[in-house]
């Protein structure tokens, strides 16, 4: 994989058109540091210019998603430097973030062990999230006597209910993968023996669709929900567009001569055939 760029603390796998990128410290469960920011900004900027990637799936080495943050490493190594202070907290919410968010391709978090502080939030920003059933989460910040940090404790009310971030988050109460499929904070939860299975399939169903499709659906699902329906009338109006306009595959068109003409393609039974 000549192709594929070596980082300290990030680690990259193919496997087809999707490409896996790994939190790598397992010997600290991949809690972050601050070279780990650097190096996942690097990475997903690589892996939205890498040509052969049509899915990113974001997991941890050694059994863990992410402990968090590296508290000695980002925290207390940086008290005396704020220039290194002030770089790795850019970094930390470039890439759990506004990077992850703004993604053009499919992204799907896989969680296996320990997912906790830090780690929800680029869990919460990846597109879909499938958990080992007996993965552990938690907010333990309300232990430490601090508050969620980052954007951690407004990224869980984007996807968990008021009162469960609310539990969860003043009681430092751990929950379970299963858990966190029950309360949709991941789309579903299987064995820990399947997690990477489950998640491919999920990974090949998404390589086959319109790249553009992709990109244009989850840009718009994801801007409409601030919005008033009169504002997202106009808004997703102009997206179908943009999207028709911008398509390198004319993906709608070859979908209507399947359906209509060829009488090959049946929607909710699978993708149109991307020929060229």
């Amino acid at each position: 994989m000549d192709d594929v760029p070596n980082f300290e603390t990030v680690k990259i796998e193919r496997d087809g058109g999707t490409t896996f990128l790994i939190l790598n410290r397992p010997e600290k469960k991949n809690a972050m540091s601050p070279q780990m920011h650097i190096d996942m900004c690097a990475a997903l900027d690589w892996a939205e210019d890498d040509e052969a990637t049509k899915v990113v799936v974001l997991t941890g080495a050694g059994g863990n998603f992410c402990a968090g943050q590296d508290l000695k490493l980002f925290f207390r190594a940086t008290e005396d430097d704020p220039k290194a202070r002030r770089r790795s907290r850019r970094a930390a919410h470039e890439w759990r973030w506004n990077k992850l968010v703004a993604f053009p391709k499919a992204t799907i978090a896989m969680v296996p062990g320990y997912c906790f502080g830090g780690g929800f939030t680029p869990v919460i920003a990846c597109d879909f999230a499938i958990a080992a059933e007996d993965a552990t989460f938690g907010l333990s910040e309300v232990n430490w006597g601090i508050i969620p940090g980052g954007l951690v404790a407004w990224a869980v009310t984007q996807v968990m209910n008021y009162r469960d971030a609310l539990y969860y988050s003043v009681t430092g109460e751990k929950f379970s993968g299963a858990t966190a499929a029950q309360m949709k904070f991941v789309n579903k939860a299987v064995p820990n023996d399947r997690l990477r299975e489950e998640t491919m399939v999920l990974a090949r169903a998404l390589e086959a669709k319109s790249p553009a499709a992709v990109r244009y659906t989850k840009e718009a699902i994801r801007t409409v929900r601030g919005m008033s329906k009169e504002q997202a009338l106009d808004f997703l109006d102009c997206k179908n567009d943009a999207l028709i306009a911008a398509d390198p595959e004319r993906g709608r068109g070859k979908a209507l001569s399947q359906f209509l003409d060829d009488k090959s393609f049946k929607p909710g039974h699978g993708s149109f055939e991307r020929t060229t």
